[in-house]
């Protein structure tokens, strides 16, 4: 690693809890040392350290990340821009006192700005199946068709593999794909579908990183495509498109919003309409500008704390 950078934020990061959170799934803890993790970024090495709550030692392959300097790509990566007190009201934690108790230790958990196209593939993959078998499907994505690099990490030769382009996914056959979708054939021929809607430009990740445009324009340029459902779509505009507002509702959020804010909806079955409804009180009760990014906090501890779900 040839660039090394110490950062100091003025907001709480946790980076065990946020890497670990059902965002992503290519980050690696290091087996020497609990509070340093690996990933790739592009075609860049990166490795962060915990150096306290709010001071990260970044190490990287190369001098800029994304095309940007190491501390101006992870305060943008960890939504460093955020405040995360301001997630949840003074309101809220009046009218709410136990969740924001039981949340607090979370506050720590940034929201990533993350690759649209990797977390559109990422989220495809990741439907219906445990944490540990989406962090092996993707793992094997980027190692069957994702590019081979090698770095060193004190003095140890450690070989990583970027996430595949568009183009490389487009022309993979569903045979070929099918060993990183649990031997799901149809899976493997939406993730070509898309991978080609990229590659072709019929579907532009880059035009939808757009405030101007709204959710519902967004998910419908989303849900166009063959195994992108509401849920998919929101994880995406939440993590790959950097829309805080989205707000994706899988089960265990259908769930602590029934049993922590009482909403009769969550015991309906969850149809595209009821779907939407819950969102639209969902972000009542949370701030609207940050709905998701706070959900994704709830999400995170209603996991820990009361399913006592840890793995990630």
């Amino acid at each position: 690693m040839n660039t090394i950078e110490i950062i100091e934020t003025k907001r709480q990061i946790n980076l065990k809890e946020t890497l670990f959170s059902g965002q992503t799934f290519r980050w690696e803890q290091l087996e020497i040392d609990s509070n340093t993790y690996i990933s790739m970024i592009g075609n860049t090495h990166i490795q962060l350290q915990q150096i306290s709550n709010n001071k990260i030692r970044l190490c990287s392959s190369s001098p800029l990340i994304d095309g940007q300097k190491p501390t101006v790509f992870f305060n943008e990566y960890c939504s460093l821009d955020i405040d995360e007190r301001l997630c949840f009201s003074e309101e809220f934690r009046r009218v709410y006192p136990v969740v924001s108790q039981l949340a607090e230790p979370y506050m720590g958990v940034r929201v990533l700005r993350l690759n649209a196209f990797e977390t559109l593939i990422t989220f495809m993959c990741a439907q219906a199946i445990g944490m540990n078998l989406i962090r092996k499907q993707i793992r094997t994505i980027c190692n069957r068709f994702g590019e081979r690099h090698m770095t060193e990490i004190d003095g140890n030769p450690l070989i990583q593999y970027s996430f595949p382009s568009p183009e490389t996914l487009a022309a993979a056959s569903p045979q070929d794909l099918r060993i990183c979708t649990n031997n799901n054939c149809e899976r493997a021929s939406n993730i070509i579908s898309a991978a080609r809607a990229v590659a072709e430009g019929r579907l532009c990740m880059d035009e939808l990183i757009n405030n101007e445009l709204s959710l519902g324009s967004i998910r419908n340029s989303l849900t166009a495509y063959r195994g992108i459902g509401l849920k998919i779509a929101d994880c995406v505009m939440l993590f790959g498109l950097h829309r805080h507002d989205a707000f994706p509702i899988d089960t265990h959020v259908r769930q602590y919003l029934g049993k922590w804010f009482g909403l009769e909806k969550t015991q309906k079955a969850l149809t595209p309409k009821t779907y939407i409804e819950l969102q639209h009180q969902a972000s009542e009760i949370l701030n609207p500008e940050n709905a998701g990014y706070a959900g994704h906090i709830l999400f995170h501890c209603w996991r820990n704390e009361v399913r006592h779900m840890n793995s990630f």
